[in-house]
């Protein structure tokens, strides 16, 4: 033992004076080349005195990061995470300032802006030596992350000596049944081919399958379902509520809370991870009660908003915020370099990446992806029974680059990095780990409803009223789900101007709402759901004008005749009793289109007018009412088939021959799994448990 921690002390010494050396020396470069930076007394200096200096700034400068900085983010934890990214750069170079001054020889010093230079630089190296030694030695990795198991527990977590396994639920946002086939068989993913099909021909740990998504394919109605086991009544992703003259938005913060709440109050219990859970990037939590950029609790002030924790976690790391600061910074140089390049090329589709796009993708492939994945790590080193985690990244690429697009392959690599890494960190906590890995949603191709046909939906719709038409065609607003995390990181609960439907707008005129291929038309001056001969008497061309444009695939509208129909081409007029998958307005979207077409005419907050895109089964494309080449949210190819990974200890997540329809199901699934764990058990519906104690 006493050999071992010996080892132990000196491999931590000697990798300890290497960063020291490594970050001495980048600032002896660095004095060099900048001219307001300097080691030496204005008369100038020997070698000896200029290398003690050096190597005594960064000493301190080390000293202050570890000691000063954890204290100075937990300070900033108020402040929000993006200007906290910002920040990073000039606390760091205050830091090195106060490192200069403490220095013994008194003679360094450095102008304000060059300090944020050199604190960048050296903080880079130091983090690059520490993970270059730490890969090259597999002990000194597995001993560290042994001791951050230790100190939690130590901590008093609580969850020593689990011998049951425990579960994590990784969503890959938006990654599609057929472009996680394709990832695989191209190389870009690994990680899960290794698991489905490992090289040396042992037995596969894992195996993948389709799962089918309700009408609404989309982040809010699909983790709706998943985690509070109810997305009854989320018609779409944006839908206008007649009772409060409001309209609800599922990345919204008031939205997703109220969401949350409704789903709470049917279901009756809290959610899949109300027992020893935690909720990371997530529209919802899930009833965790550890929680990180959480949207539905982020619009909380006070101690009750603990969905910001996770950042102190991340950031009390000064290597881990420069780092990060430095790749969103790249990144965003990335993205203006990659959407330059395909406007100087006239790639079509194409839609604008301009004005704070660059920054979103940056925030959803960087920032929340750093934070959740480290939030991950965190939960399972501590022994928590059920993580649930979404990682936005390729959904928000893929809206604006399109899903088989190379830029969205990219980002396709790093997640793969990340399930690596989560699988290598199973292999170190305190209890072994089912990984599940699943999407809620595809995405499918295809050029925007305004490309094609000069105006939007909003404008078709006024000029079947009989409205006037503005010339200048107003862009709608993308649903991108990493809105959601950039919301939930700034604490605001951003309102999106087109979603004031108040008084500036006469209550007369339709409300048009997007939510990817499907569109949702409202009359607020009516207080109850029109129905079609309604309609036809106050805008007798309005239904006939949808239904035969050729970008428009069937229109849903309540019947006071039929209770429902479904309008198509060429006067097709189907009650939805009599809908099916084979014939009529509904041919060729798929399997299950007439039963979630039926199920979501039965909500009540289902609009007057529900209108499907265009689809063309051959290509597998639809058309956006939002300014997206790949996009999700109604009926059409990929978008309606995610996948679900799950390893070979579970069970089957439906019978052969079937599959699981509807983000319910996958609740219902996932409930099993955690059964079949041992681990945490889902709470009962208060009714139930008043049954089981008469009993």
């Amino acid at each position: 033992m006493g050999h071992g921690r010996g080892r132990k002390l000196l491999s931590g010494v000697g990798r300890s004076v290497a960063v020291w050396a490594a970050s001495t020396a980048t600032m002896l470069v660095l004095a060099a080349v900048l001219p307001d930076f300097r080691l030496e007394s204005p008369g100038g200096d020997s070698a000896t005195r200029i290398a003690v200096t050096a190597a005594a700034g960064a000493g301190v400068f080390g000293l202050l990061s570890s000691l000063v900085w954890p204290l100075l983010v937990r300070l900033l934890l108020l402040v929000p995470a993006l200007v906290l990214g910002l920040l990073v750069f000039f606390l760091n170079g205050s830091l090195l300032l106060v490192a200069l001054r403490l220095s013994p020889s008194g003679d360094a010093e450095a102008a304000p802006e060059t300090a944020v230079v050199v604190a960048a630089a050296m903080s880079a190296v130091a983090s690059a030596t520490g993970a270059a030694l730490a890969v090259r030695d597999d002990d000194a990795y597995r001993r560290r992350l042994y001791r951050l198991a230790d100190r939690r527990r130590r901590r008093g977590d609580g969850h020593c000596g689990h011998i049951t396994p425990g579960a994590v639920f990784v969503q890959l946002d938006g990654v599609g049944h057929d472009v996680l086939r394709a990832a695989v068989d191209k190389g870009l993913m690994p990680t899960v081919a290794s698991w489905l099909a490992p090289r040396d021909g042992g037995a596969p740990t894992h195996r993948v399958t389709a799962w089918r998504t309700d009408w609404s394919s989309q982040t809010g109605a699909s983790q709706l379902g998943i985690l509070h086991g109810s997305n009854h009544d989320v018609p779409a992703f944006r839908w206008y509520e007649k009772e409060t003259r409001e309209v609800v938005v599922c990345n919204r913060p008031t939205s997703a809370a109220e969401l949350q709440r409704r789903a709470i109050e049917r279901t009756g219990d809290g959610g899949l991870l109300t027992v020893d859970g935690a909720s990371r990037g997530n529209l919802f939590s899930g009833g965790a009660d550890q929680l990180a950029l959480v949207l539905s609790v982020s619009a909380r002030r006070g101690r009750e908003n603990r969905s910001r924790a996770g950042y102190f976690a991340y950031f009390s790391d000064p290597a881990n915020a420069v780092r990060t600061a430095m790749s969103f910074a790249a990144e965003v140089a990335r993205e203006i370099g990659q959407s330059t390049r395909a406007r100087l090329k006239r790639q079509r589709p194409r839609v604008g990446r301009g004005g704070l796009y660059p920054f979103v993708r940056a925030f959803a492939t960087v920032v929340e992806r750093d934070v959740v994945v480290a939030a991950v790590i965190g939960d399972m080193l501590a022994g928590r029974g059920a993580v649930y985690a979404d990682l936005v990244a390729y959904d928000e690429v893929a809206h604006h680059s399109g899903p088989h697009s190379r830029d969205a392959e990219k980002v396709l690599r790093r997640l793969d990095r990340s399930l690596a890494l989560l699988a290598q960190v199973a292999e170190h906590a305190p209890r072994p780990y089912r990984i599940v890995v699943l999407s809620d949603h595809g995405q499918s191709p295809g050029e925007t409803f305004r490309t094609r046909y000069g105006l939007s939906l909003g404008n078709l719709v006024r000029a079947g009223c009989g409205l006037h038409v503005p010339r200048k065609v107003d862009r709608t607003h993308s649903g991108a789900e990493a809105r959601a995390a950039v919301r939930a990181a700034l604490r605001r609960p951003v309102e999106e101007k087109a979603e004031h439907h108040r008084a500036a707008r006469r209550r007369s005129e339709p409300i048009v709402l997007a939510s990817g291929n499907l569109g949702l038309v409202s009359f607020p001056d009516v207080p109850h759901r029109m129905s079609k001969e309604e309609i036809d008497r106050r805008y007798p061309a309005l239904l006939s004008t949808l239904a035969n444009h050729p970008g428009i695939g069937f229109v849903l509208v309540r019947s006071e005749e039929h209770g429902g129909v479904v309008l198509g081409a060429f006067g097709a007029e189907i009650p939805v009793d009599r809908l099916t998958d084979e014939t009529g307005p509904l041919t060729g979207f798929g399997p299950g289109a007439a039963d979630a077409v039926r199920r979501t005419h039965s909500f009540p907050h289902a609009a007057d007018i529900m209108v499907n895109s265009w689809y063309d089964p051959a290509e597998g494309e639809v058309l956006a009412f939002e300014e997206q080449i790949g996009s999700h949210g109604g009926l059409g190819g990929a978008q309606g088939r995610p996948f679900l990974l799950w390893p070979v200890e579970l069970s089957a997540p439906a019978e052969a021959g079937t599959e699981v329809v509807g983000a319910e199901q996958v609740h219902q699934v996932f409930r099993r799994w955690l059964r079949e764990c041992e681990g945490p058990q889902v709470p009962l519906p208060a009714a139930a448990e008043e049954d089981e104690r008469a009993a």
